[in-house]
């Protein structure tokens, strides 16, 4: 079988890839202004491809453009969070309900196991960034798993914002011992096809970082990330 060549990024995609970083590490600081000259400047790039990224950006809650003001980041407060996560919680808990009613065998969870033994061998490190990433791996496969391409969509755009807002939360919370306890639940109550109980322990699962992560922002008045 001959193997295709990946086809190049084009400059609007690799703006977009550049800009989501940036803001995600702070680079570009929650509530700064940018004119997209400055942006293009940053990226070596025209301001073509950077305002294609922007309006994409724009559509996935990162940032505002303003008219002739240039670009906004835009915060993450602890009312968008707390709306966030009401929706995430609804959609991602159904991913898990319809997940454990596919009747999975071992080899097709094997990404959510994987995750799962990603996470902790993290913690036993202390590598609270590679237990983030493996974290993510286990809510983008379980929704995955749940097989709703919209769904998966939407979760997909506001997981976005959840992750800004870890960002800058990650070394002030406790140690995500009881998360991992709690994925542990999801993952078997899907692998015995016991959709009722997939759907009650991810709810769980995530209302109780819901309201660990709100406490957060606000005791530390983190409006921006």
């Amino acid at each position: 079988m001959t193997e295709t060549t990946p086809k190049p990024q084009s400059n609007a995609q690799r703006a977009l890839h550049q800009l989501r970083d940036m803001i995600f590490s702070g680079q570009l600081a929650a509530g700064s202004s940018h004119l997209e000259t400055e942006l293009a400047s940053l990226l070596d790039m025209s301001r073509t491809p950077v305002r294609e990224a922007v309006l994409l950006l724009e559509g996935q809650g990162l940032l505002e453009l303003k008219p002739r003001k240039g670009v906004r980041i835009l915060p993450v407060s602890p009312t968008d969070m707390r709306e966030i996560y009401d929706v995430l919680t609804e959609l991602e808990s159904l991913s898990a309900e319809h997940a454990a009613q596919k009747n999975y065998g071992v080899d097709d969870l094997r990404a959510l196991q994987t995750a799962i033994e990603d996470m902790e061998q993290a913690l036993s490190e202390g590598n609270l960034d590679d237990w983030a990433a493996a974290d993510d791996r286990f809510h983008m496969e379980l929704v995955v798993l749940g097989q709703n391409k919209r769904l998966e969509m939407i979760v997909s755009m506001m997981r976005d914002q959840v992750r800004r807002a870890r960002t800058t939360t990650l070394y002030m919370r406790p140690l995500p011992l009881k998360s991992n306890e709690a994925h542990r639940r999801v993952y078997q109550a899907i692998a015995q096809g016991d959709a009722d109980m997939a759907r009650a322990a991810h709810r769980a699962h995530r209302q109780q970082s819901r309201e660990m992560l709100v406490d957060l922002l606000e005791r530390h008045r983190l409006r921006a990330l």
